[in-house]
């Protein structure tokens, strides 16, 4: 069996969606428990003021599968990231706005900072696009420079139950 290494650096992507708050709070609840440094990523797509207000005025048409449309937005899904961590008593070594790729800006800055981990979020519904595409989670799972954690939705019916709660079992 290969050596197994603490977590000094965990990367956690945002992207101000419904799972961005479990998966943040994921990867700070791990980051906090490791007393590990918590970097929080939103990648984005780059826009003109007047095209960014046209694009949240129509909402979707664009390419740019699993990216943030506007720095605007990526920094909303930054603070809201940031404060879901703060919650969960991480410490936070850095928010980071990056203008590109979610799936690459993920494995740059854990390559930059040499993390140990990167947390991202992995959707149940899957388009078309997305099976010909492939998702953040997917690529990310491919290329990583380190382990991956694949923060999964709950879905109806199911209960959240964290691990450390008393009577949670491990199944």
């Amino acid at each position: 069996m290969g050596m197994l290494t603490d977590y000094h650096v965990i990367v956690v992507g945002t992207d101000g969606s419904s799972l961005a708050g479990p998966t943040v709070a994921r990867a700070a609840w791990l980051a906090h428990r490791e007393d590990a440094d918590l970097v929080i990523v939103c990648a984005f797509a780059e826009m003109s003021r007047r095209t960014e207000a046209r694009n949240v005025a129509t909402l979707g048409g664009d390419t740019r599968l699993g990216q943030v449309l506007g720095r605007s937005a990526a920094s909303e899904a930054i603070v809201s990231g940031v404060a879901v961590a703060q919650q969960e008593g991480a410490t936070i070594a850095a928010a980071l706005l990056v203008d590109g790729d979610p799936a690459a800006a993920l494995m740059s800055v854990a390559a930059e900072r040499e993390a140990q981990l990167i947390v991202v979020g992995a959707r149940h519904e899957r388009s078309m696009a997305d099976r010909l595409l492939g998702t953040v989670a997917t690529e990310v799972t491919k290329s990583a420079p380190c382990d991956v954690l694949i923060v999964r939705p709950v879905t109806k019916g199911e209960i959240a139950v964290p691990e450390d709660a008393p009577g949670a079992s491990a199944t």
